[in-house]
Formats: C-alpha cells, structure tokens, sequence
C-alpha cells in the first residue's frame, strides 16, 4: 500500500493486540533422536522454560533412525531435529538426513547433527556430503551454546517458512492475475478471489466482497447513519447463499459496526479472528473484503491479503470496464440492427431474438463460448441492408411483383458491402457472412447466389433457421403470425430443402428453448404465444 497509485487507502489500522497471540498458542516443534534417555532428559532440562519469539518448545522423541523418519514423516512442520548419528547402525543418523531431504523432500526442517564419535562421521565429509545445517560433537554442546544453537537454526527456520509464505502467496497472486483474463463474470472473478486467499491464509470458507457505488459519500451524506447501497457481490461458507442481499440484512451488528469502520474510515482494519479489506475504485465505487478464521494475522498474510485487496480494485476496474464496453457494443450493434428495420413494421426485439436464436444453436452444435458470443452479437445486424430498400416495398402488405421481388432481394448484397469494410472487426465480420448468406438454402434455391448445402457458410445456415422462426413467429404486414406446432411442421417439411438437415434436428430437437426465447422476447399481440400443449 505504500504506492502512491494504489487504490486503497495507505494507512492501515491494526487493532490492539498481543503480537505474540498466536506463537504463544503455537511451540515450536523440537525432535530429539538418541539411541540414549539419557540424553532425551538432559535436553530436555537444559532447554526446559525456553523461549524464542514468544513461543516455547514442544518436544518429540525417537530413539533410533527408524522411528525418527515416521516421526518426521508424521509431522511435516517439525522445526528442528537434533539428531545422533550412531544408533541402531553406525551411520543411521546420516540415513535419516537423506530420508528427509530425498524422500520426503522436507527442506525446510532444520537438522543438527550431534555426535559422540566425530572419527567415525569426519565433520567435513558430513557437511559436504550431507544437507545438514550444523554439526556438533556432544562434549562441546554446553547449555549455553545448544541454547545458542537452538536459537540460531529457529531463526533461520523462521525466515524460510516466512519466504515459502511469500512464494506461495506470489503464485496465488499470479495465478489469479492470470485467471481474471478468462473470467468475464465480476461474480466468478470475486469468487475465485475469495478462494484464493482464503487458502493462502489459512482462512475457513465463511468470506465476502461486497461492493456498491460511492459507498462513502452516501454514508456521510446520510449523516453517519449508512446510506445501504452495498451488496454481497460474491460470498464462501455462510455467505454464499447472501448473494445481491444488502449489508445490513445479512450481517449481525457487531460485525456490520467494522464494516461501517472501515467504509468511513477508507482503511483496512484487522482484529482478532477478522479482517476487513477496504479498497476503492477509479468508477466510483468502493468496496470491502471480508475474512474471518484467524486469531492473529502476521506481516506476511497481512501484506499479501492487502496486495489482493489492491489487486480486487484493480481487476474489478478492468472487469467494469470492459463490461461497460462489452454492453455498449451490444447496444450499438442491437441500434444498427434496429435501424435497419426501422422503416418496416418489425421491431427491436426482432433482431434481440434472431441473436438469441443463433447463439443457441451455436451452442447445441458445439461452438466454443467465443464464438457464441460473437454469432450473438452478429447476427441482428442480418438484415442491415434493409435501410437501402424502399419503404413502399418493405411494407408493401401484399405479394411482391417480379421488380419489387429483385429489388427487395438486393438488401443482402448491401448489407454485406456495408458490414465487410473492416476486416480487423470480428464481429462486423461475421456480421457480414449474416447478412450475406442467410437467404441461401440448403438445396440451392436460395439468393443472392445460390450457394448449396456446406458451401452456405455455417453462420448463414443458422441465421437461415433462425430468422425464418422469428418470421413465421410474429406478425408481419403480410401476414399473421403462425402457431407454434404449424412453424414446427412447416421445418420438418423444409428440412434438406431450405435448411441445413443436421441443424434442423438440432432445432427441433430443442424446440422448446426457441420458443422460450420467443415468449421473453415477444412484441406484446403480435408474436405467437405459448400455449399449453403447442410445445
């Protein structure tokens, strides 16, 4: 936080607290291998009230190789082992050592070897053979100096756990980085977020974001009593189920009194067994972070979960933004589309449906989500070409004359010219394909070219099925609209003819979501209802 462009407020508010809670809960793990009790009791008296950091020692005993590699096997999170070399063999000590190191790939336990007969075990060879971290002969390990040794190798098993914590938390922060560039959905990115860091910090599942716009202003516009415009965004454990709920209906008072801190404050407060995470965006809108599960958070969790709510503001940014613009293009694409019906009798929701009905089938025969999307955002502009027809054929309520009918046939070319103009637009280019090729039919009857069968490119064949539905749906000034089971006759007959044969099962397969579709998306008197039993 200390970024002069960070999002979230530098200064950070620590509650009153012991920085010693959880050490003093937490010994420190010392195994004493020796072949002699003797030797077991004297550590233990010699050590016995020992301190470092604010916690004691926990003691674990072995008496031979065997036994300490279960021991170790056991308890990965051992911190020292002072260990002899002969037991039960002449080098069983040594055997241990590479057990852990090799086998269990533990490199994080601190070993100290501590011999009788340095002879049969030269300390040299020892050392550059063999991945210990000291090596002592027993006669020389006084009580101050095995005090000393003790010190110096928690120490170090101190630092290394510290650095294993931060490597781990930069993996997650990696992984997660990376992650938001494949999650549209704020709420699955939030999630995934809460996930994240709760397994980073050792956290239990009860977490939240919840976020809403200018969340401060209105509380001290409100006079200090919250203004509650904050939502559960996304929630783990007991949360999950909150999600959209305000604050104030889901959180009990002693718990929304800190949220409501650290929302006035503009500050992350950290507190016994919770924390809550402020952080604030560029689009006016702030936020808070909240997890639960500790009794003491060190310096290590506390930077990382900091750097993640940091992280959140930044990636719920992006993610807002480029929603803004995925909703934006969709709304200028659904204009034009409109525009081009506009001096005909259909509607806006006609091209919202055509959209709808060619992603789903999209869908039904495999497409990837991208793909999707894009045929989703293409296919209402089909009939672009329409606004360069006359207004006297396009809602002409009779049959069209031979000329009309050549003229009208004219709009797909003209969509087409419109739309392909700018190859580096995906979506304008499918839209182009659309508009071209969605009066083309399977049997080469079609128009403008008479393409047949699989030289109809894909997008044009679905759009076919679709607009054709859409049509015989809904009123036109020609006609009225047909009922569902007679459109339903009416592809079964066309399938091989007009329309692609495969698609059309696909269809008819699923003619229940196409007419779902039609239903939430009908122009009120003029598109087939749903009737009970028509399905």
């Amino acid at each position: 936080m200390s970024n002069s462009n960070a999002l979230m407020d530098d200064e950070l508010l620590f509650a009153d607290e012991d920085d010693t809670v959880e050490e003093q809960n937490q010994a420190w793990k010392i195994l004493l291998v020796d072949d002699e009790p003797s030797v077991h009791e004297v550590t233990r008296m010699t050590l016995n009230g020992f301190t470092y950091e604010g916690r004691g020692i926990e003691f674990l005993h072995a008496y031979s190789g065997k036994e300490a590699k279960q021991v170790i096997e056991e308890q990965p999170d051992i911190a020292l082992v002072l260990l002899d070399v002969v037991m039960e063999e002449e080098h069983a000590g040594l055997q241990v050592v590479r057990h852990v190191r090799d086998v269990l790939e533990n490199h994080f336990v601190r070993i100290v070897l501590r011999t009788g007969q340095p002879g049969q075990s030269p300390e040299t060879e020892v050392i550059i053979d063999y991945d210990i971290n000291d090596y002592k002969e027993k006669t020389e390990l006084t009580a101050q100096k095995l005090k000393t040794v003790v010190i110096t190798t928690l120490r170090a098993y101190q630092t290394i756990m510290q650095l294993e914590k931060s490597r781990k938390g930069l993996q997650y922060i990696l992984n997660a980085s990376a992650s938001v560039f494949k999650i549209k959905s704020m709420e699955a990115f939030v999630h995934g977020i809460l996930t994240q860091i709760s397994a980073l910090a050792g956290l239990n599942d009860d977490a939240f974001c919840a976020v809403g716009s200018t969340l401060v202003s209105c509380y001290e516009r409100a006079g200090g009593e919250i203004n509650d415009v904050s939502h559960i965004l996304a929630g783990t454990g007991r949360y999950e189920s909150k999600l959209n709920q305000p604050l104030s209906t889901v959180l009990d008072q002693a718990t929304l009194e800190k949220v409501n801190q650290a929302r006035s404050e503009k500050r992350s407060l950290f507190f016994d067994h919770e924390c809550v995470i402020y952080f604030e965006g560029s689009r006016d809108t702030s936020g808070i972070l909240y997890l639960t599960g500790k009794d003491y958070f060190d310096d290590t969790e506390r930077s990382l979960i900091e750097l993640f709510g940091h992280n959140l503001a930044i990636a719920y940014d992006n993610i807002d933004l480029n929603t803004d613009l995925q909703h934006t293009q969709e709304d200028v694409i659904h204009m034009l589309g409109t525009v081009s019906e506009f001096h005909s009798e259909e509607t806006s929701l006609h091209v919202q449906r055509v959209g709808r009905y060619v992603a789903r089938l999209a869908e039904l025969s495999g497409m990837a989500e991208h793909d999707v999307e894009l045929l989703e955002q293409a296919a209402p502009l089909h009939d672009m070409g329409k606004i360069g027809i006359s207004d006297a054929i396009l809602n002409k309520p009779g049959r069209l004359t031979d000329e009309e009918m050549v003229a009208m046939k004219r709009h797909s070319e003209i969509g087409y010219d419109i739309l392909r103009k700018n190859p580096n637009r995906p979506v304008l280019m499918a839209a182009s394909i659309i508009a071209h090729e969605h009066h083309e039919k399977w049997d080469g009857s079609g128009y403008p070219r008479g393409l047949k069968g699989e030289d109809i490119h894909v997008y044009g064949r679905m759009s076919a099925i679709a607009d054709v539905f859409d049509a015989l749906g809904c009123r036109r000034c020609y006609k009225d609209a047909w009922g569902l089971d007679e459109i339903r006759q009416y592809f079964e007959q066309q399938r091989g003819k007009h329309f692609d044969p495969q698609l059309t099962d696909l269809f008819l397969h699923h003619y229940d979501d196409f007419s779902e579709i039609l239903d939430e998306l009908s122009d009120e008197q003029s598109c087939s209802q749903t009737k009970k039993g028509e399905r």
